[in-house]
């Protein structure tokens, strides 16, 4: 059952760009992804967070994030619990190639979860493209970024613990998330790591474990069961057509994207379909 949080329904929220830039983030889908929003829902459930884009463009009272990255999920509840402990320490960092690699070399187990939150998001905004990767030991792998900009969104890191107050964050993969929360009338943003498109298109978004097709197609019969339980339900993934036929019956929109996480400008093209169930 979903854990009761003190809310002040009519509270005016501020507007909250997301605090990480994410590989697969939806910040350049939003107009699109936010025409279908519902107009009355229960709880706004997402269960693969990442950047969380559509997540801080909500302004929603009621909501369950939640992703199996446990940096990310550290990052988040720190922002919420305690973001003036993290904003302090960010404050005493800098924009240097040689203190990035300091950074990028702690251990994370042996950080406290202020220092997990900053580290995250310094690595995040000063690394090559602000690409979030780790290797096969779940080790930030990223490079430098040699980028001049601020790092550190004191007003933004703000609104977003404000926002966070009325979220449940979650560690856990995506189906503990829907077997623990979901309820009636939910509705529920699912943005899994898509199914690959082309040779050079298996890239697994930012954790060291795979999503493979066998997840794909039990993804589908979880979305499947939502819309049965009488649930809201939006997904994203890849113009493919095995995408189509895992999602027979529902509806689809196609939307031209940039792959802005791209090294190649060449490859910065792409096709994401939206797919909608019970709506």
């Amino acid at each position: 059952m979903f854990a009761h949080m003190t809310m002040i329904e009519d509270i005016e929220l501020m507007a909250v760009k997301p605090i990480l830039k994410w590989a697969g983030g939806k910040s350049q889908m939003m107009n699109d992804l936010l025409k279908y929003v519902p107009n009355n829902f229960n709880k706004y459930i997402e269960p693969f967070v990442g950047g969380g884009a559509l997540f801080f463009n909500m302004k929603h009272h009621n909501s369950v994030i939640a992703d199996s990255n446990e940096e990310l999920i550290i990052t988040y509840s720190q922002i919420r619990d305690d973001v003036s402990a993290v904003i302090n320490l960010l404050k005493t960092f800098e924009n240097s190639e040689q203190f990035f690699y300091s950074i990028r070399a702690l251990q994370v187990e042996n950080l406290s979860a202020t220092e997990i939150a900053a580290r995250l998001i310094y690595l995040n905004k000063t690394c090559f493209n602000g690409l979030y990767r780790v290797n096969k030991k779940g080790e930030f792998n990223t490079p430098y970024g040699w980028r001049k900009g601020i790092f550190l969104n004191e007003q933004n890191l703000i609104a977003a613990s404000n926002y966070l107050q009325y979220a449940n964050i979650i560690h856990a993969d995506y189906k503990a998330t829907l077997e623990q929360y979901v309820e009636t009338n939910d509705f529920i943003f699912i943005d899994p790591p898509y199914f690959p498109v082309g040779e050079y298109s298996d890239f697994k978004r930012y954790t060291k474990e795979s999503f493979h097709l066998n997840d794909q197609i039990e993804l589908a019969e979880y979305a499947r069961l939502l819309v049965h339980m009488g649930c809201k339900v939006m997904l994203t993934n890849s113009n493919h057509p095995y995408v189509y036929e895992l999602y027979d019956g529902f509806k689809f929109e196609l939307i031209e994207t940039k792959r802005l996480i791209s090294s190649n400008p060449e490859t910065r093209t792409g096709q994401d379909l939206i797919i909608l169930g019970g709506m």
